[in-house]
């Protein structure tokens, strides 16, 4: 199959660890390298240095649960990102450990055998809560002018 991105990563997200498999080169001159990092910022920020250093351009991780969402904050300006449903990456049942589905991961995106799931551009719930909230304020304000008695 032909490959369409030379340097590429699988993560393997978990509450407390990110798995990670490098992909670099193509054909026999493959070269894989397989890490572990933290989910603290620090740790993610190492992770992004430790892809940039080694000629990282696009990521690709599973979508389960919300353990993705700060590793994609830190990833998001650095790399061309994708978030995989889980239920379309799956690996072949048996023998299943992190860094077989980190591996599995950045070989399908190494092909183009991603699809992508949507991410908001906004992903944070609270900016649409703050606007519905000053809206309230605002309408409240204007309505206590009309009003003659407010207080």
């Amino acid at each position: 199959m032909e490959i369409l991105y030379e340097g590429c990563a699988g993560l393997d997200v978990h509450k407390d660890s990110v798995v990670v498999c490098l992909r670099t080169g193509s054909g026999p001159s493959t070269r894989r390298e397989q890490e572990r990092f933290g989910t603290t910022t620090k740790a993610l920020m190492a992770l992004s240095d430790w892809l940039t250093e080694r000629g990282c351009t696009h990521v690709v991780m599973e979508s389960t649960g919300v353990y993705w969402k700060p590793v994609w904050h830190v990833l998001e300006g650095a790399f061309d990102l994708t978030l995989a449903n889980a239920m379309h990456v799956r690996n072949v049942p048996g023998r299943k450990t992190d860094m077989n589905d980190a591996t599995w991961l950045a070989d399908l995106l190494a092909h183009g055998l991603v699809r992508g799931s949507f991410v908001p551009v906004d992903r944070s719930p609270s900016s649409a809560n703050n606007l519905a909230r000053a809206r309230g304020r605002w309408h409240g304000a204007w309505s206590c002018d009309r009003r003659p008695r407010c207080s």
